[in-house]
């Protein structure tokens, strides 16, 4: 069982050092149901070792200049101080309620990455040397951070598209920055946690050096695999996970249930028809060149 935890905490590091997230939606489904540990125990040792692993996987992306540590500073002290709040609240919270609520936060962070990106959104990111608004910071930085701090997930999925999109930055560099923001909220949260849970450090130190020797691989590799293919398949294995942690938490009668299979089929035929509507009306859409502010339009 120890070897299947370490094998599986390299691909903590791996997923970290190249998509700048997945640590923690991996981590704290491995503490419970590998390393047998209590829902907050868990979400508390895996923003240690996220914390740490992402302090690691950052070093070989700055020194690449793939960081923007003005936006990732100030991104990190606001979701520090979210993260914190999160942190304190979670140990009034019962933990099945915590592991449901980060597989639902499983699922949708699943289907973002398995989303199609608009060009609409790519047309809309800001020039790659403009830093985010500070209002845009403040508000995403303390929503993610409450996020990292409940549930125990380092949010780089949530922080790469604000960087990206939103801040404008080159989705290489969005990763860098990202990684200086989860470790600074992961720390910032495992504060919180630390005032009502203890973590098993020989369990902590084991997962997080599997992981911070991964980071570095992934850190090495990243630039060179097709980033839309990896967050596609990583994508449906969250979606896995996903199900497998409600599976486990939700009552039996929850799933033998018609009505929750009805919903199931209805929101899966309406992702499906959504998702042909939106293909076609790409295709057919006019390709027009884009026109700079103050040039007059070729289209009538």
């Amino acid at each position: 069982m120890t070897a299947l935890i370490v094998v599986v905490s390299l691909l903590i590091g791996v997923s970290l050092g190249i998509l700048g997230g997945g640590g923690s939606i991996l981590t704290v489904p491995i503490l419970v149901y590998l390393a047998g540990q209590g829902t907050k125990e868990a979400i508390a040792t895996s923003l240690f070792v996220v914390g740490v692993t992402s302090l690691a996987a950052l070093i070989p992306h700055a020194r690449a200049h793939r960081v923007r540590w003005r936006t990732g500073l100030l991104f990190g002290a606001f979701s520090m101080a979210g993260a914190y709040g999160g942190g304190r609240l979670a140990e009034y919270i019962p933990g099945t309620v915590l592991l449901v609520a980060f597989a639902l936060m499983m699922l949708a962070t699943a289907f973002a990455m398995l989303r199609k990106p608009r060009d609409g959104a790519k047309r809309a990111a800001r020039p790659a040397h403009r830093d985010l608004p500070l209002q845009h910071i403040a508000v995403e930085g303390l929503v993610v951070g409450a996020v990292t701090g409940l549930v125990g997930s380092g949010g780089g999925f949530l922080v790469v598209p604000a960087l990206a999109i939103l801040g404008g930055l080159p989705m290489g560099i969005a990763v860098g920055t990202s990684l200086l923001v989860i470790a600074m909220k992961s720390f910032a949260g495992l504060a919180g946690h630390l005032s009502g849970v203890s973590i098993d450090w020989g369990i902590a130190l084991t997962v997080t050096l599997a992981a911070v020797i991964g980071s570095l691989i992934g850190a090495r590799l990243a630039g060179r695999i097709p980033q839309d293919a990896l967050r596609k398949s990583f994508g449906w294995f969250v979606v896995v996970m996903g199900v497998f942690v409600l599976g486990q938490q939700l009552p039996h009668t929850v799933w033998t249930s018609p009505l929750t299979w009805t919903g199931v089929a209805l929101a899966a035929t309406t992702a499906v028809t959504w998702g042909a509507v939106r293909t076609r009306r790409e295709r057919n859409a006019p390709d027009r060149p884009r026109v700079a502010p103050g040039e007059p339009s070729t289209h009538p």
